[in-house]
């Protein structure tokens, strides 16, 4: 759509047919941010009335089941949530990819050197131009645009704000370039891929699945190139509950090598048995080695392979009461994964920094403020960002209240799931 015309019809909050499956009730203040967005894009790249204008969403996700199970071929449950980034995009017809993101500076791409860049790792540039290595490599002639983003998915919090930009470049550079022709799984692969290669995490698919395909989803990655995906419906309210995300105003910025080592020491347990990752280790094996297991990986690699095992059984719990309606079983095995994932996985607590431990900290609280309702736990990769908490609806108030008291007022978010994953609004 011509931008002169997109810019009058968000402006009288128009777009109802192309916003509400996707915002619900919250179309009309979609429509006002988009337009603030298109505003925004001028001011960095001014054009016509007439250009060609591309709008895209695509969401933030949480974590429900399964805390670093997914890098070892693992089950996972995860949701698209309602906060998201969004694009406003206009080709540019040439061989320049140019992305700037609110209070952040601009990042450009080169097309004709789509390498890797040693002095781009960790950095969203890397992000960006591996989502534009990998669509090259799969046959795709990538053409150059200038994209405009804002977001309100919290950074730095394990609602995936990086596995959220992937997916969203991979999501324009489809429908300008691909012909829309990659599925929600090939997106989130291709961004899966960006992250790995380019910038330099070493992570699972989990995040980018969720973000990509929308709704609650259990997925099985037994096979990571073909992982198995099916919806599970779940209405939070229907059971009385509420979905918060508390930042701990903490960052992840310096913990890549922390995260490495989850999956650095997994590996290594499985690779006492011969094999490359744990999923392909049956629990039993592993009690009978475990003297061996500790002696060779030590005792912290070992108590990670055990949260690996139970937890990625707990996932299977974790959907089966869900399908069942049976919430009060769901809360029961949210407890005892966070359980784990304290004790065993050891991603609450960055013990380089033992005087700072704004999880655990907040981790007491939950706990306290709830009095034995509910749940909480450890949320995404750890040792910073966020914890979750499944908050009764009759104490939401008080619970949100208490844990802004500590953590900071707007520290306590108030999600709900999104059905839709990332799409392009406006094409």
């Amino acid at each position: 759509m011509r931008r002169g015309e997109l810019l009058r019809e968000l402006e009288q909050g128009g777009l109802p047919e192309r916003l509400e499956p996707v915002y619900g009730k919250d179309a009309p203040s979609a429509a006002y941010r988009l337009r603030e967005l298109m505003l925004e894009y001028g001011e960095t790249f001014p054009c016509s009335d007439d250009a060609e204008t591309l709008l895209f969403s695509t969401p933030g996700r949480t974590e429900l089941g399964g805390n670093h199970t997914d890098h070892q071929h693992g089950h996972g449950l995860a949701a698209s949530v309602n906060l998201d980034t969004i694009a406003c995009v206009v080709p540019n017809n040439s061989q320049t990819i140019r992305i700037k993101s609110r209070h952040h500076r601009l990042a450009e791409v080169d097309l004709s050197d789509l390498s890797v860049k040693k002095e781009e790792t960790g950095n969203s540039v890397s992000l960006l131009r591996g989502v534009a290595a990998r669509l090259t490599q799969l046959g795709y002639t990538m053409g150059g645009f200038d994209a405009y983003t804002t977001t309100r998915v919290l950074r730095g919090s394990g609602l995936s704000s990086s596995a959220a930009f992937e997916v969203l470049t991979a999501t324009i550079m489809n429908q300008l370039f691909c012909g829309g022709a990659l599925s929600s799984t090939e997106l989130a692969k291709v961004g899966q891929y960006a992250e790995n290669v380019y910038f330099g995490k070493p992570c699972g698919l989990m995040d980018q699945m969720a973000c990509a395909t929308g709704g609650v989803i259990v997925i099985d990655f037994k096979d990571p190139d073909n992982p198995d995906l099916r919806r599970v419906q779940v209405d939070l309210s229907r059971f009385g509950h509420a979905l918060c995300i508390i930042d701990t105003r903490a960052s992840h910025a310096d913990l890549t090598a922390d995260y490495a080592a989850i999956t650095q020491e997994m590996r290594q347990v499985a690779a006492c048995f011969g094999r490359e990752i744990l999923r392909d280790v049956s629990f039993d094996q592993f009690r009978e080695s475990l003297a061996t297991v500790r002696a060779t990986c030590g005792d912290r690699a070992a108590l990670r392979a055990y949260h690996f095992f139970r937890d990625d059984q707990r996932v299977l719990l974790e959907c089966d009461a869900l399908e069942k309606g049976d919430f009060d079983t769901f809360l029961h095995h949210v407890r005892q994964s966070g359980r784990s994932s304290f004790m065993y996985l050891q991603n609450v607590s960055n013990y380089r920094e033992s005087r700072s431990q704004p999880v655990a900290l907040l981790l007491a609280l939950a706990e306290d403020l709830l009095e034995g309702r509910g749940a909480c736990r450890v949320h995404g990769g750890g040792f910073a960002g966020t914890i979750q908490a499944f908050v009764p609806l009759d104490i939401l108030s008080s619970f949100v209240a208490g844990m802004e008291a500590v953590a900071g007022q707007g520290a306590c978010h108030v999600l709900s799931f999104r059905n839709v994953g990332s799409v392009p609004l406006v094409c």
